[in-house]
């Protein structure tokens, strides 16, 4: 096939999820012999952060504006296979109406903040996709599972809505012999709904445990934090940075966003990520999330502090390992990015049939 795909990044990691989301995805469907052209739009704050300028499993073109997209790309999109645009695409709803009146092949949404767009719909918050667009994609790919599925097509007129979770490289994500230098870390970007959770559950923990060594790591903390003495903070953590900090802890924080708990049936990728490293997962808990692991065998959940320390204390090492190794296999097993490109493929094959 012949794809084209406009989203956010792929070329920039720098506080967003979607580019290293993107680079597994594209580098499968490219191991899969089809062509992938991605088009980004040229911010300066991704242009001073490329840690990717250039991937060499697609073609990538940036672009400056909706009129430069126009004027050099119309031909590629009417030509492609398949079209996929993609949530938080800078004038997401007038690329998204140009690509649907433009393209001829499969035209499909990508959305990799399910929960957080259908909390912008509810608040006519139309910042990147709109009701009336929702129909016009032939495909609406969720980040997110469960009923949110079935809300797509009912509530918004999606033809066909489909999970397409996030997942993680193989090659990238694994268990390494290296020192031990924390007893829990986070890996996230700062956000005002996260960040009483990770209060709560990690840095209350850090403050009642004055031995334990922690450390949150990701940008855009604010100045004003108070972080605990025995809790170490670092900014920006590229990502060939992650599997090492995964690997320096002997368990890890999942956070999860307020709206993604509401929507629940959607994982994070730092959950896949930190699972491949075979290191425990202490995560908030949501609906669905036994969709992915089992509790208590492949992840551990936490309510307070008091959960943390008990798990961080009590949890010998060949228990924290085993349930580390029974998380890595699951996620082997049904969550690499080579299984997101064949289940991308599968359902352009399955729309192909139906129209012939």
């Amino acid at each position: 096939m012949n794809i084209v795909i406009l989203g956010l990044s792929i070329t920039s990691s720098w506080g967003n999820g979607h580019a290293t989301t993107f680079r597994g995805l594209v580098r499968e469907l490219n191991n899969l012999e089809h062509q992938v052209l991605f088009l980004e739009r040229d911010v300066p704050w991704y242009a001073g952060n490329r840690d990717l300028p250039d991937p060499d499993y697609c073609q990538t073109a940036l672009y400056t504006s909706l009129d430069d997209l126009k004027q050099r790309f119309t031909e590629q999109v009417q030509e492609a296979d398949m079209v996929i645009v993609g949530s938080y695409v800078p004038q997401g709803v007038e690329v998204g109406d140009w690509v649907v009146k433009t393209a001829q092949g499969i035209k499909a949404f990508y959305d990799i903040d399910t929960p957080v767009t259908l909390a912008k719909l509810e608040r006519e918050d139309y910042e990147y996709l709109h009701p009336d667009l929702i129909p016009k994609y032939d495909l609406y790919l969720s980040f997110t599972g469960g009923p949110t599925l079935r809300v797509l097509e009912k509530e918004y007129g999606s033809p066909k809505a489909r999970p397409l979770y996030c997942s993680f490289d193989p090659g990238l994500y694994y268990p390494e012999l290296t020192e031990i230098k924390w007893d829990l870390g986070y890996l996230g970007t700062y956000s005002d709904d996260r960040q009483p959770p990770l209060e709560k559950l990690m840095l209350d923990a850090a403050r009642q445990w004055k031995d334990g060594r922690f450390i949150v790591a990701g940008p855009q903390y604010p100045e004003s934090i108070d972080w605990p003495r025995n809790t170490q903070h670092i900014h920006h953590l590229p990502p060939a940075e992650h599997r090492h900090f995964y690997n320096s802890q002997r368990f890890t924080q999942n956070i999860t966003r307020a709206d993604m708990i509401k929507t629940g049936y959607s994982p994070s990728v730092r959950l896949f990520e930190a699972a491949a490293c075979c290191t425990p997962i202490i995560s908030d808990h949501w609906e669905g999330l036994e969709k992915f692991f089992k509790i208590g065998e492949e992840i551990l959940i936490s309510c307070s502090a008091k959960d943390t320390l008990k798990y961080l204390r009590e949890i010998c090492k060949s228990e924290r390992k085993m349930i580390g190794e029974r998380a890595r296999k699951k996620v082997l097993a049904n969550h690499t990015a080579a299984h997101r490109a064949q289940e991308l493929i599968s359902y352009a094959e399955e729309l192909m049939t139906v129209s012939n």
